[in-house]
């Protein structure tokens, strides 16, 4: 067995052998400069690393796994490290390589005829939507951590966001990629196509795989036609089912301009107004249930001013809304959308908290919310429910928020006993375990129980055939086996 000093010398080795590939600039070593690559944002948890390397390109990339995978060192992808379960951590034995995508972040083309861009992994979420717009087009994916989130992030873990009722999950936007494998080949799928019926889809194996099977360094995204109209309003509704009554009526009366509809509890808001400065109500009186909803067209003569007016009003007489405020400007848009995007923070100020990232079908999910609340309440009284999110696609982060009384670590040492009591409620009503969040670190357990059988075990498949030594992102989507 290696002793420490021999250690020592296969790390150092590795490290110096490492620099002669990606140079100075492509590799950290020094703690200070690795500390911020080693905790996750939620604080769940706190890996370690004999380095972070940092390519510049993709033949970078490909030589140093080649080297990496003839020394039988297991690599840990990270993006914009803003997962929520862990997806992006080293684990405790310090010998997993952290691998940074940042100083791969050139957007390589874009074509606005095609509506195409060609984006490297690192490039941010809110620099591909700038890029885009510059281009007259707009890229549509759309989530609160887009200032940080990269473009290999968001396909890595198929990410889904705020307009996935309109545009689809991260996977629906890509239409082709570039990835290295655990070897160090390089597959280069950065095809334009629309229709290309030549065999497997290979490109939709390394979306949502969470880095377990490759590592995306560029990507040909679908970009749509930006913008011309939009109109934002904020709601207070009754109850649940007066939610999901109002999202029916936009869909039925114009589906085409409903890019995003979402729920917010009395409580989430709540949490916000008082925790982040700034943030105000926009109605006279608070309520326990609030939805935004938001409407968009390329036409500028799409009448959406008319439309939201017209079906505000019927919902109003019909009892389903009891107040509303239409964004005036675009200040006020941003203004809304604040409310909702700040819930995860406003969580974090008052409070710990459990997160249950789920879905289910959308004429469900004021089953989900009801029925969660209430079984929680029921394991722990006192505690703050806050369910938000993404009521038009069915997805909703069932959250929850430590009793005031309560010590945080103690709270947080009953999470996986709350989240049982979602999941239960999640699987009674066919829904699933993990909406957009993935698996990482947290849930792999829950994969295993969830998906058992031939599922499963094709998977596993997978994993075994395309990374048989287990080296891509270790103990995330699947536990490592118990030796």
């Amino acid at each position: 067995m290696p002793s420490r000093g021999d250690d020592s010398l296969i790390r150092d080795s590795l490290i110096s052998d490492l620099r002669a590939l990606v140079g100075e600039r492509g590799i950290l070593t020094a703690a200070s400069d690795i500390e911020p690559y080693l905790s996750d944002w939620r604080g769940l948890y706190h890996g370690q690393s004999p380095c972070v390397l940092r390519p510049a390109d993709t033949q970078q990339l490909a030589d140093a796994m080649k080297l990496l995978a003839s020394r039988q060192v297991a690599v840990v992808p990270q993006g914009g490290n803003t997962s929520m379960v862990g997806g992006a951590m080293p684990d405790e034995s310090g010998r997993q390589v952290v691998l940074s995508l940042a100083r791969m972040n050139r957007i390589r083309d874009i074509d606005p005829v095609d509506m195409t861009m060609v984006a490297e992994a690192g490039v941010i979420l809110k620099a591909a939507q700038d890029a885009a717009a510059e281009a007259g087009c707009l890229f549509p994916l759309s989530l609160g951590a887009e200032g940080s989130a990269t473009i290999g992030g968001v396909l890595s873990t198929n990410a889904g966001g705020n307009t996935t009722v309109r545009y689809g999950n991260a996977r629906e936007l890509m239409l082709g990629l570039e990835v290295v494998l655990p070897d160090g080949q390089v597959w280069n799928g950065l095809r334009r196509l629309r229709k290309d019926n030549t065999g497997y889809a290979l490109r939709q194996l390394f979306v949502g795989a969470e880095g377990t099977l490759g590592i995306i360094t560029a990507a040909v995204l679908r970009l749509v036609a930006r913008p011309r109209a939009r109109e934002v309003a904020f709601c207070a509704v009754p109850d649940l089912a007066a939610a999901l009554g109002l999202f029916r009526r936009f869909r039925d009366r114009d589906e085409a301009s409903l890019q995003a509809f979402e729920y917010m509890s009395g409580t989430g808001v709540g949490l916000v107004l008082k925790h982040i400065p700034g943030t105000a109500l926009p109605l006279a009186e608070a309520a326990d249930h609030y939805v935004l909803v938001d409407l968009a067209s390329p036409r500028p003569d799409a009448g959406l001013r008319t439309l939201i007016e017209a079906v505000l009003g019927e919902a109003l007489e019909a009892g389903e809304v009891l107040d509303a405020a239409i964004a005036e400007s675009t200040a006020q848009i941003q203004a809304l959308w604040r409310l909702r995007e700040e819930h995860s923070e406003s969580q974090k100020l008052a409070g710990a908290s459990v997160k249950n990232d789920v879905s289910v079908p959308v004429s469900r999910v004021p089953d989900l919310i009801r029925l969660a609340t209430a079984a929680a309440e029921r394991l722990m009284p006192g505690i703050r429910a806050v369910p938000f999110g993404h009521m038009g696609d069915g997805n909703i982060h069932m959250n929850f928020v430590q009793p005031e009384a309560m010590a945080p670590a103690a709270f947080l040492a009953r999470s996986h006993d709350l989240m049982d009591q979602v999941n239960a409620v999640v699987r009674s009503l066919d829904g699933s375990f993990s909406a957009e969040h993935g698996i990482g670190r947290l849930k792999p357990d829950m994969l295993a129980d969830w998906r058992a059988g031939a599922e499963f075990e094709l998977m596993q498949r997978l994993k075994a055939a395309i990374d048989p030594a287990g080296l891509m992102n270790p103990g995330k989507v699947f536990e490592i086996p118990r030796s």
